[in-house]
C-alpha cells in the first residue's frame, strides 16, 4: 500500500515538474541575417514555433529582395534588365513619352514627393546624377577629384520632385536632369510593409534591422527590444534605449560610405543646395513613435528624416526637424559635441561616459 502511494507521489511530482518545464521555458527567438539593400539584414522573431518563424522570415527577405531589384539605382537586376527605377531614370533621361509604372512605384514617388516638400527639398531623390558623380553608385568608394563645373551645372539644373508627373499609372519627367536614387527611402519602405506583413500574419513579437534602421514588433519576453546606437568613430555603442512596439530608430552618418581625400572625409550624404558631401555632421539619429494611417509611416521617417536634419547647419537643425515631425533626435557635429532633445534624452541609457558628459540637452517644439 505504501509502495502503491510512493510511485503515485513519485509520478505526480515528475508530472509537475515536467508541466513546470513547460510553462516556465522561454519561448523561441529565431534570429537570420541576409544582406540585401547593400547592407546586413537581421530579423528576429519572438514566440514563434522555429519552422513558422523561418518561413516568415524568408518571406520578407524575399520581398526585400524584389524590393532591392525593383527599386535599385544603378544595378541592373540581369545583364540584360535594368530595375523598374532604372527604366523609369532612362525614360526621364530621354522625355519619352510617358512609362507606365506599378502600383508600388506609385505609391513610393507620391509619398517621396510629400516628404521632400516637407523638408524644403533637403530630402531630394532626383540627384542621382550628383550621388553618382561623387562615386557614391558602386558598391566600393574611391577617392573622386570632382569638376567643381561639372557640380555647379548640375546643381543649376535643378532637379526636384516636382518635375516628377504621375498620372494614370504612369510617369514622365519635365526635366531631363532628373534622376532618382531611392538609396534614403527604400529601406524604411521595406520595413514598414515587413510590419504590416507580420501583423497580418498575426506575429507579435519582432525586430527587424536593415543597417541600422530598425523597427519594433512588440517586445522581447517581459521586456522592450534594446538597441545600440553606434560610435561615429569607434567600433562600439554610445547608449542603448528600448525600442517599443511600432517605434522605430535610424541613424544616418558620415561613417559607412565615405572616402577620404586630402585629409578630408567626403561622405555620400549630400547637400543638394551645393551639390557637395556634408562634412559638419558625423551622424544624427532620429527616433520615430507610431504614426497615423495614410502617413508616411515610422520606417520610412526613420531613414528619411535623419538626412535633412543632417545637412543643415546647426543652428537651422532644430526647424527642420520641427518641419519634419521629429521631437527625439541625437546629432554629433564634426568636433564629436552631442547635441540631444529632451525627449531624445529620456530615452537613453548612455554607454560613452564621455559623451554623456558633454552632451547638450536642447528643447524641441511640440506638435
Amino acid at each position: 500500500m505504501r509502495k502503491g502511494l510512493s510511485t503515485v507521489l513519485t509520478v505526480a511530482i515528475c508530472c509537475i515538474a515536467i508541466l513546470g518545464f513547460i510553462v516556465y521555458q522561454k519561448p523561441p527567438l529565431y534570429h537570420s541575417q541576409s544582406f540585401v539593400f547593400g547592407t546586413l539584414v537581421d530579423i528576429s522573431i519572438y514566440g514563434e514555433p522555429e519552422e513558422r518563424a523561418k518561413s516568415l522570415s524568408n518571406e520578407i527577405l524575399q520581398d526585400f529582395q524584389h524590393l532591392h531589384h525593383q527599386l535599385h539605382a544603378w544595378k541592373p537586376v540581369s545583364e540584360n534588365q535594368v530595375s523598374e527605377l532604372g527604366a523609369l531614370n532612362l525614360a526621364f533621361a530621354s522625355q519619352n513619352k510617358p512609362l507606365n509604372i506599378s502600383p508600388l512605384m506609385i505609391e513610393v514617388l507620391q509619398d517621396a514627393t510629400k516628404l521632400s516638400k516637407q523638408s524644403n527639398g533637403l530630402f531630394n531623390p532626383t540627384i542621382g546624377h550628383l550621388i553618382g558623380t561623387w562615386g557614391f553608385q558602386a558598391d566600393e568608394f574611391a577617392a573622386t577629384s570632382v569638376d567643381d563645373k561639372k557640380i555647379s551645372a548640375l546643381v543649376s539644373a535643378n532637379p526636384s520632385m516636382d518635375d516628377i508627373v504621375v498620372t494614370n499609372n504612369s510617369a514622365y519627367s519635365t526635366n531631363s536632369s532628373v534622376k532618382l536614387d531611392l538609396g534614403g527611402y527604400a529601406k524604411g519602405y521595406a520595413l514598414d510593409r515587413a510590419v504590416r506583413y507580420l501583423r497580418k500574419q498575426y506575429v507579435k513579437h519582432a525586430l527587424i534591422n536593415i543597417g541600422g534602421n530598425i523597427i519594433a514588433l512588440g517586445q522581447h519576453g517581459d521586456k522592450p527590444w534594446r538597441v545600440g546606437i553606434q560610435h561615429p568613430r569607434k567600433p562600439s555603442a554610445i547608449a542603448t534605449l528600448d525600442l517599443l512596439d511600432g517605434w522605430a530608430i535610424g541613424t544616418s552618418g558620415d561613417y559607412q560610405r565615405y572616402f577620404m581625400l586630402d585629409g578630408k572625409r567626403y561622405c555620400h550624404i549630400i547637400d543638394p543646395r551645393t551639390g557637395y558631401p556634408v562634412q559638419h555632421t558625423q551622424a544624427v539619429t532620429v527616433l520615430i513613435p507610431p504614426q497615423a494611417p495614410y502617413h508616411s509611416q515610422a520606417g520610412v521617417l526613420s531613414d528619411v528624416a535623419s538626412k535633412p536634419i543632417f545637412i543643415e547647419p546647426a543652428e537651422s537643425k532644430s526647424k527642420i526637424a520641427t518641419a519634419m515631425g521629429i521631437n527625439h533626435f541625437m546629432v554629433i557635429n564634426q568636433s564629436s559635441q552631442v547635441f540631444v532633445t529632451k525627449e531624445m534624452q529620456n530615452k537613453l541609457t548612455w554607454l560613452d561616459q564621455d559623451f554623456k558628459k558633454h552632451a547638450y540637452v536642447q528643447t524641441t517644439t511640440q506638435h
